[in-house]
């Protein structure tokens, strides 16, 4: 069983900030423009004093961000009475592997790439992943970048990597004349195949809980929930 500690162990170790560093009770996360997964403060316990890691994340050039993830309610509580507001409540997916296996991959479906072909950065920059959240990609140890096609043209792409068995998928983008065709199950089928070649024995992923569609296909393919977080943010004054 893959506890709710596990799988945000596999965020971090298959999404990597650029740099970590523990202050206080905090973990303080240099993101470098890869989107407030890679940005955000995680806290030991309670949180503690939270001006100190404001302090932190202010010094590396960061406006303050919080990531409250499931039972962390006294946290939770303490950002809320000092003004930060929730942000983005995020579902955390996962499966075993052979859930998406059972079914092979019609030819020229989908492609495990690495590193990533033009085409791909390019259907990526077209739903905002830029240079910054690639470059996160490349961080990352045993990784892979799915290619999908639809009709005979590049439709969709995804990045994979694993942590300790976990397989996750990030950066899901189906160009958008190329959607409601099944592009992004082929996606993750092609991410779960590629995850049994390495070694891993569960695959996960992440979506907003506001991303109805999102949340509808992960169910749809076997995924249940086993955690889930948000952020808090507060408006920064000059």
């Amino acid at each position: 069983m893959i506890t709710p500690a596990a799988f945000y162990a596999a965020i971090d170790g298959t999404w990597p900030a650029a740099a970590t560093a523990r202050v206080g009770t905090w973990t303080i996360r240099d993101g470098q423009g890869g989107g407030k997964r890679v940005s955000a403060a995680t806290a030991d316990g309670s949180g503690g004093d939270i001006a100190q890691a404001e302090d932190a994340m202010r010094a590396i050039g960061q406006p303050p961000l919080f990531m409250v993830r499931q039972g962390e309610d006294a946290l939770d509580h303490l950002l809320d009475q000092n003004g930060y507001t929730i942000v983005d409540p995020t579902n955390g997916y996962i499966a075993p592997v052979d859930t998406l296996t059972d079914i092979p991959i019609p030819r020229v479906t989908a492609f495990a790439i690495w590193e990533p072909l033009a085409i791909m950065d390019d259907i990526w920059a077209k739903g905002g992943i830029g240079p910054a959240r690639i470059a996160t990609m490349h961080r990352a140890r045993t990784k892979t970048a799915i290619l999908a096609r639809h009709k005979d043209k590049p439709a969709g792409t995804g990045f994979a990597a694993i942590h300790k068995g976990i397989a996750m998928v990030h950066a899901v983008e189906v160009l958008p004349h190329q959607r409601r065709q099944g592009v992004a199950g082929w996606i993750m089928r092609r991410a779960a195949f590629w995850a049994v070649e390495n070694g891993a024995t569960h695959i996960a992923v992440l979506t907003t809980a506001a991303n109805g569609p999102a949340n509808a296909l992960y169910q749809g393919l076997g995924f249940e929930q086993v955690c889930g977080y948000h952020y808090r943010t507060a408006q920064e004054t000059t």
